[in-house]
């Protein structure tokens, strides 16, 4: 199929039309890859079989097909997406960046915001941004509108704009933000947890698996041999005395936490190290005892959030398990669905104390649910001592 030639108007220069360079201008406008992608897909279908394409029939197909897709919110911005000085932002550094509907998306989505909610916000907070047509915007500025937004919106309302608020004045705060995500195998602890990195930007993560690894290269199984162990499976290393007075659930929790309790040394150390650098981290793991985590003490300048994911139906998570072997070829699924009873119990003994010790605990049926459900127990920590008025944050 010959490549159909997009034409600029003003000079009348000819370059191809290339789908990934539209579905990447698309998102600059506030739309998430897959609405780009679905978009640029159908225009490039309909453009089929034509020679030449002018630019503005171009961008009047694109805004046709926005409106179709009912993502008015986008058609203002691709409209002025060759204007960048209305895209601008002042940072508190004084350095300044592009105002990016996407990115600005993913903060309205961290305080709990679906993502047609924040699309929204982001409609009416460029279209404020293009009238007032100045090219010295602040970041702040652009917070406190959002903030007038949140309160004045009949869906969302002054709890929503609360909510922003106690968020924003966390990110300015400077406090590093530490999350401890626990649970069993297959519960998709590294999933949410390059998710939440993701959206909020985390630069460190950190699993206790590999932590595990390297104890492992430091202390021979002679010395340790619960270490040397799957943590479901840590109970065959038992002692003798152990294996012979304990029946088989006692001896599941007693050999993962004997070896929960050896690798609660490097997760501090990690730990204490981001505290000390002043940086945030996320560390995921099935180590994470609820006892442990309540012995990690929380400095005033950082905010520690533990959860306990957890995957409540037996088949999903076999199905999660059985899944492993084509995602992660390394692991294999046979011996995850060989230890499932034990697995099983495993997750059953750490909900069981994540419960009596206060660790929420979250079901992992939907990756964007659980990060919405994280966010709003995590802003719910940061509300609980916040006495901040909207002038002192937005100042």
């Amino acid at each position: 199929m010959s490549k159909v030639l997009i034409e600029n108007t003003e000079d009348q220069h000819q370059a191809p039309f290339l789908r990934g360079i539209l579905t990447r201008s698309l998102q600059k406008s506030g739309l998430t890859f897959d609405q780009a992608h679905d978009i640029a897909n159908k225009i490039r279908d309909e453009i089929e079989g034509k020679s030449l394409v002018t630019s503005n029939e171009l961008e009047q197909l694109v805004i046709k097909h926005l409106k179709k897709a009912g993502a008015e919110h986008a058609v203002t911005l691709y409209e002025n997406r060759s204007m960048p000085y209305m895209l601008q932002v002042e940072t508190d550094n004084g350095q300044f960046a592009a105002f990016s509907p996407s990115r600005y998306r993913a903060d309205l989505e961290a305080i709990g915001l679906t993502s047609d909610e924040a699309l929204s916000i982001v409609d009416e907070v460029s279209a404020h941004l293009l009238k007032r047509n100045k090219p010295d915007v602040t970041g702040r500025y652009i917070a406190k509108i959002t903030y007038r937004l949140l309160r004045k919106s009949k869906d969302l309302g002054s709890k929503v704009a609360h909510r922003w608020m106690v968020w924003r004045d966390f990110l300015h705060s400077g406090r590093p933000l530490v999350f401890l995500i626990g649970g069993t195998a297959g519960c998709g602890k590294s999933t949410i947890a390059t998710n939440i990195a993701s959206r909020l930007e985390i630069p460190r993560m950190q699993s206790t698996d590999m932590l595990r690894e390297v104890m492992r290269t430091m202390i021979p199984a002679d010395v340790e041999p619960v270490l040397h162990k799957s943590s479901y499976s840590a109970w065959q290393a038992l002692s003798d005395d152990v294996l012979d007075t304990e029946d088989k659930n006692s001896r599941i929790y007693i050999g993962y936490c004997q070896q929960a309790e050896i690798m609660s040394d490097p997760i501090k150390a990690v730990i204490n190290r981001a505290l000390h650098e002043r940086v945030s981290v996320i560390v995921e793991g099935v180590h994470f005892h609820p006892s442990i985590i309540k012995s990690i003490i929380e400095p005033d300048d950082a905010l520690v959030v533990p959860v306990m994911l957890a995957v409540l139906k037996r088949k999903r998570l076999q199905n999660r398990l059985k899944g492993r072997s084509t995602n992660v070829p390394q692991r294999r699924a046979e011996r995850y669905l060989e230890h499932f009873e034990s697995i099983w119990k495993l997750q059953t003994y750490l909900l069981s104390e994540a419960d009596q010790t206060g660790v929420p605990i979250i079901s992992n049926t939907d990756r964007d649910d659980v990060f919405r459900e994280i966010m709003l127990y995590t802003i719910e920590k940061l509300a609980a001592d916040f006495n901040k008025s909207a002038d002192q944050v937005f100042k």
